[in-house]
């Protein structure tokens, strides 16, 4: 019961994911559209996105990388702002998911140089707010943008201007916040005579070439789980062992408590009867409990107002740690090293979040009115 209680109080995220899921399974009886709950490409890429940034870590990549960004910074808030202006952009290209699993680790290395732990949590947390507002401002940004894009026939144009002014004030606040880092200085460590293998390099990279790749559905996600499972066989086999498996499985168990909600035809005849006229601050609200992705698939079914719920889904990715799985994957990543805090993390993190989430979804609202 111990050893129980201890796996609860270091994963408290699965296991809330977990509960849900099997409380829904007594109302949604296990068959088979279960099969059709977990979206099998997320997974597939978060798992060799996962290996291909263990295999660059592994060979120095981020090391050579962190004395590159404090020569150029010099100081802790120049640093903040930099990384996360780097997960604003990249995220508009290969979603906020995949800009936080580079990056995060990359910048815990980089304070880890620094000793610096409280600023890193702030950091961290402003980092997943900029993915955030970076993956909304493009259809191929975050899922729910690209499901919402194709489903009501959106043109680039309208997405642009329905997305620019909140994703704007965004990353403006964003920036904003990061002036509470400390203007301390901080320096680059001494260069080592360690060398970078180019072959591991070489196929770490083109790992991660491959990934963006199906991200974009250039190339099929099998094809891409077969090309880590590979790479990490030829090169290190021990990179398995550093695969986050916990995320996995809390991604698993949220696809089966979202299935089963939207099977539940009392929830659907709910929504159908509020969200008339009310698309975004319902949309965002919903997303505190079911994240973002699955509050878009199910309220799409009960509106046709498409821009509507993309900003209300979009603005619902602050607030809560589940409303956006992007959140969530940056907590469990920085909740796995060594001198974590978690709960101060957490405090920072709703604190920014809440303050994000008022901010942006009054400004829209306000806006429409106008």
């Amino acid at each position: 019961m111990e050893k129980v209680w201890k796996f609860i109080k270091a994963q408290p995220v699965l296991t809330i994911a977990f509960i849900l899921a099997v409380a829904t399974m007594f109302i949604v009886p296990p068959d088979r559209e279960y099969a059709g709950y977990c979206n099998r490409t997320v997974l597939i890429e978060l798992f060799a996105l996962m290996a291909a940034v263990a295999g660059l870590r592994s060979i120095g990549i981020f090391d050579t990388a962190t004395r590159l960004i404090l020569q150029k910074t010099g100081t802790v808030r120049r640093l903040g702002a930099v990384m996360i202006l780097i997960c604003f952009f990249s995220a508009m290209l290969v979603t906020n998911d995949v800009a936080l699993i580079t990056f995060v680790p990359l910048t815990m290395l980089i304070y880890k140089n620094i000793n610096d732990g409280k600023s890193l949590i702030l950091t961290i947390v402003l980092e997943s707010a900029a993915a955030n507002l970076g993956s909304m401002m493009t259809p191929v940004g975050n899922p729910q943008n690209l499901f919402l894009y194709d489903k009501f026939r959106l043109t680039a144009m309208t997405f642009v201007k329905t997305m620019l002014p909140v994703g704007a004030l965004g990353l403006a606040a964003v920036l904003g916040i990061s002036f509470l880092l400390p203007a301390k200085q901080c320096k680059a460590p001494e260069r080592g005579n360690e060398r970078i293998p180019v072959i591991k390099a070489a196929v770490y990279t083109g790992l991660f070439l491959l990934c963006i790749a199906a991200v974009f559905r250039i190339v099929p996600d099998w094809v891409c789980l077969l090309a880590a499972v590979l790479a990490m066989a030829v090169c290190d086999a021990k990179l398995l062992l550093k695969i986050d498996y916990i995320l996995l499985g809390t991604f698993v168990c949220f696809f089966v408590f979202v299935g089963n909600i939207a099977r539940i035809e009392a929830v659907s005849g709910f929504f159908s009867h509020i969200l008339t006229g009310r698309e975004i601050v319902i949309a965002a609200l919903l997303s505190q409990l079911i994240s973002n992705v699955p509050a878009a698939v199910m309220l799409a079914e009960f509106t046709d107002k498409g821009t509507s719920l993309l900003l209300g889904v979009d603005i619902g990715g602050f607030g809560t740690i589940i409303a956006s799985m992007a959140s969530l994957i940056a907590f469990q990543i920085y909740k796995g090293s060594e001198d974590a805090r978690a709960g101060r993390y957490m405090t920072i993190f709703t604190a920014v979040n809440v303050f994000m989430f008022l901010l942006l979804l009054g400004f829209q609202l306000i806006i429409m009115r106008v």
